[in-house]
């Protein structure tokens, strides 16, 4: 592995470590937000992250949100909705801290909508068993109900 190369690894992993801290707590929630939503502003502005043409498109520029694309990929694209999946290795996997998993989510949230969309979680890497998550996306005025799972008490 190049130096350049371990060196975007262990920031990135050090990013998601502070991150993962802050939004673990609901004390620190907004604080978690404001960093999060700051670090997808430096990331739409050093990126150029733009509104998407299409829908192929809204998967791209979330994609180019990341150090690298293999490892958040489009699985598929419907008439309506972007599918994809995040396997950068999260601090929160297995924890089952799915609220954390939410505020930390922040990041792509600020991302697809700057692109003209709506994120939602469809499987996160806190719960139990999954070692990557599933994650979908459309435009800003369709409905995401139905892709929203409902929590159990």
């Amino acid at each position: 592995m190049s130096l350049q190369r371990s060196i975007l690894r262990n920031t990135v992993q050090g990013v998601l470590h502070v991150s993962a801290w802050l939004a673990r707590s609901e004390s620190r929630a907004a604080v978690s937000r404001r960093v999060m939503g700051a670090l997808a502003l430096a990331t739409i502005r050093i990126k150029g992250i733009r509104q998407a043409k299409s829908l192929n498109d809204l998967g791209r520029q979330w994609q180019r949100g990341f150090p690298s694309a293999k490892q958040v990929p489009v699985t598929s694209v419907t008439d309506t909705t972007v599918y994809a999946e995040i396997h950068t290795p999260c601090p929160l996997r297995g924890t089952g801290n799915v609220d954390a998993c939410h505020r930390m989510m922040e990041f792509d949230r600020r991302v697809v909508a700057r692109a003209g969309g709506q994120f939602v979680v469809l499987q996160s890497q806190a719960e139990a068993a999954h070692t990557f998550c599933r994650v979908a996306m459309r435009w800003a005025d369709a409905d995401v109900r139905e892709l929203v799972r409902p929590r159990l008490p």
